[in-house]
């Protein structure tokens, strides 16, 4: 069972989070993200090699289906601005950290770096990673992807469902009734 200052602490991140200016207009607008190429945006908070595993694994957590992942949201690009407009210098060290350790990671173990591993290869070292203390740096990076994704217009309009004037209130309802989770 979760401790109240776990709770708290949990909440206070999320809404720390939410209260970033999201730029979700910027967000949308950005060109996607190609792995090994120019990214499409100049990082400003990570370097350009920091740059690729970002948008890696922002795309790993959540990749493009019938809905557009976080390279089409601009979510890397939104990461980069959180770590280099808001994230006190020991935070951004710590995002720095996680990003470099996953490239290490993926050199010792493939002889390549993250970026240009195969999904499942990205999937095997990021679960290294996820299996740590609730506050871990990779832990509050991934919020920070989620975050950026579903407060993007793509996040929120079509990967959850939106309803901009929405109706009655039905608390309890089956999922099969409404497809999947809303927005709003």
């Amino acid at each position: 069972m979760q401790s109240r200052r776990d709770a708290l602490l949990s909440f206070a991140a999320v809404w720390g989070a939410l209260s970033l200016p999201a730029g979700t207009a910027a967000a949308g607008a950005q060109p996607a993200v190609t792995v090994g190429a120019n990214p499409g945006w100049t990082p400003t908070g990570v370097s350009p090699s920091q740059a690729q595993v970002l948008d890696a694994l922002s795309e790993l957590i959540a990749p493009g289906t019938d809905t557009p992942g976080t390279r089409e949201a601009g979510v890397p690009a939104y990461v980069d601005r959180t770590i280099a407009g808001y994230c006190t210098a020991v935070e951004a060290g710590e995002f720095r950290s996680v990003l470099d350790a996953l490239d290490a990671d993926a050199r010792a173990r493939h002889g390549k770096g993250f970026a240009a591993l195969s999904t499942s290869e990205q999937t095997a070292i990021a679960a290294t990673y996820d299996k740590g203390q609730k506050f871990s740096p990779f832990g509050r990076l991934k919020e920070v992807v989620l975050v950026g994704y579903f407060s993007s217009e793509p996040g929120a309009t079509l990967a959850v469902r939106y309803d901009p004037i929405p109706g009655d209130y039905k608390g309890c309802i089956p999922l099969s009734e409404v497809g999947r989770a809303w927005a709003l």
